[in-house]
């Protein structure tokens, strides 16, 4: 098991230990039998989560409400929707409804099992991969940028999302589509995301790393899917579903940690 990492290569049968420099805007993860992870390094900031403008946008227009401030802090996002191919490399099976390319992203898991597959993931790396938090979710997707779909207008979205209008009913393959400002792929469209926070009224309030209520009874899914209309797919939009329920609409991006 292999981390390139800024032209050096590290043997990870040892876990490797310390902080990740801020220089390395892109690590390439290699896994035994799978493709490469791209991590994509985001600073993090504060941005105004949320909208109390997005009726006729979001589908979900009372769940965006109100519009409030929060800080996120550093952390690595996958450059892609994880894939089949580098699920079936971590779990050893492939629950897809859909086939063709290792390169499509993986759908048809559970919360629970986009949790079981950080933890191996995690194990064979010796770092510490995650689901992202709502708010990390939607800092990344917007990209530093305004606009319903990072960046776009609802007529730019066909440029940057596989969505009801041009899928053709199915996924495609991760990256197939324009990136967002920060290189991030199929943040609108494809697999709607599972993120780790359960389903909670905004607030008004300034919030820090906010990781949603403690308990509830649905799990966070963000950034529509392949059979989503335009509105479902808005990166303020929001969606939540049980922890332990499947669908082909569903698949995950994953979150590395900067330090351990």
């Amino acid at each position: 098991m292999l981390l390139v990492c800024a032209g050096m290569v590290l043997d990870l049968h040892i876990p490797v230990v310390g902080r990740l420099s801020a220089q390395d805007s892109v690590l390439r993860v290699e896994v035994t039998n799978g493709p490469v992870l791209e991590m994509v390094y985001v600073e993090g900031g504060v941005f105004r989560m949320g909208s109390d403008e997005a009726k006729g946008v979001a589908n979900h227009y009372e769940a965006t409400r109100p519009e409030h401030e929060v800080e996120v802090g550093a952390f690595y996002i996958g450059r892609y929707e994880v894939t089949q191919g580098l699920w079936s490399a971590v779990m050893g099976e492939n629950p897809s409804s859909f086939g063709g390319s290792e390169r499509l992203p993986v759908e048809g898991v559970s919360w629970v099992q986009a949790q079981e597959f950080c933890m191996l993931l995690s194990q064979m790396t010796g770092r510490r991969f995650r689901l992202p938090t709502e708010a990390e979710w939607e800092f990344a997707a917007r990209g530093g940028e305004d606009g319903a779909f990072g960046g776009r207008d609802r007529n730019g979205l066909d440029s940057c999302a596989w969505y009801c209008v041009n899928s053709e009913g199915r996924t495609h393959e991760v990256g197939s589509k324009a990136p967002n400002a920060w290189g991030l792929y199929d943040m609108c469209g494809n697999v709607a995301e599972w993120c780790g926070d359960w389903m909670g009224d905004y607030t008004g309030a300034r919030q820090s790393n906010p990781r949603g209520p403690q308990t509830g009874d649905s799990r966070i899914v963000r950034g529509g899917h392949y059979y989503s209309t335009s509105s479902s797919c808005a990166v303020f939009d929001r969606g939540w579903y049980v922890p332990t329920g499947k669908t082909e609409y569903y698949g995950l991006r994953v979150v590395m940690e900067v330090g351990e």
